[in-house]
């Protein structure tokens, strides 16, 4: 190094255009940081609002306030929902997060998509309400007709009108079942079960399509297999016609 360059680095004007220099690095690094830290904003987290069960019409000033955007990236159909309500979000309520940050919204459909009608016919009442439920399609009116398959179903209808297993019918759809109400239309004379044992008279009974009500065993009586009947109600003397399905009350001892 010559000796005008070392007298140079030790002269005021070095010294003064160092610290200018330095100055201005100094300058333009916290000016960076500033507007980086404006741009980003560091350190500045703000919670995510509560959007669920809200109209996805009603969102627009929510989210303008906090500076957020939305978008909807999937739709499904809930039949307890109105449509265009929010099912769900992401990122989830009081999530902390940078503004202009977009959620992506769950939406429930406009227009419920179709399923397949099960076949509900034979099957009993509490199945058929678990297989309605399954497919999402509702228990409407319940009404009964005189059949021995009591709360069997004997008729699934849609819209007042028989409808086909395998029908394809809006999710959500109100299917109105018929069930049997264990009691047929033909009806019987009343069986002499008098000096029959329990056993003998459920065969009895059991052939004429009617049932064992009440069962009383009198007289301290512990041998039910060999206790005799010794009065019935209501009784073969009377004359009475019975409906299939009905009941016979028995005394024994």
């Amino acid at each position: 190094m010559s000796s005008n360059s070392i007298e140079f680095l030790k002269s005021k004007t070095f010294f003064r255009n160092l610290i200018i220099l330095f100055s201005i690095l100094v300058v333009v690094f916290f000016s960076l940081t500033l507007l980086l830290n404006k741009y980003t904003l560091h350190g500045e987290n703000i919670s995510v609002p509560e959007l669920r069960g809200l109209k996805i019409s009603k969102l627009e000033k929510i989210l303008l306030t906090h500076n957020f955007h939305y978008k909807v990236v999937d739709s499904l159909y809930e039949v307890e929902k109105e449509p265009g309500t929010i099912l769900d979000q992401d990122p989830a309520p009081n999530s902390k997060v940078k503004e202009n940050r977009t959620i992506y919204l769950t939406v429930n459909a406009t227009q419920p998509p179709d399923v397949k009608m099960p076949d509900l016919v034979d099957v009993s009442f509490r199945q058929a309400e678990a297989m309605l439920q399954s497919f999402g399609l509702i228990i409407g009116d319940v009404t009964y007709r005189s059949d021995l398959a009591k709360n069997a179903v004997l008729e699934q209808l849609y819209k007042n009108r028989n409808i086909k297993s395998g029908t394809m019918i809006p999710k959500g759809a109100v299917i109105d079942l018929v069930l049997g109400d264990g009691l047929g239309d033909i009806e019987v004379p009343v069986p002499n079960l008098i000096g029959l044992t329990l056993d003998e008279a459920m065969l009895v009974i059991r052939k004429t399509s009617l049932s064992i009500g009440h069962v009383q065993f009198d007289g301290g009586n512990s041998d039910s297999l060999n206790a005799k009947i010794y009065s019935q109600k209501p009784s073969s003397e009377d004359g009475i016609m019975l409906r299939q399905g009905d009941s016979v009350d028995i005394n024994l001892h």
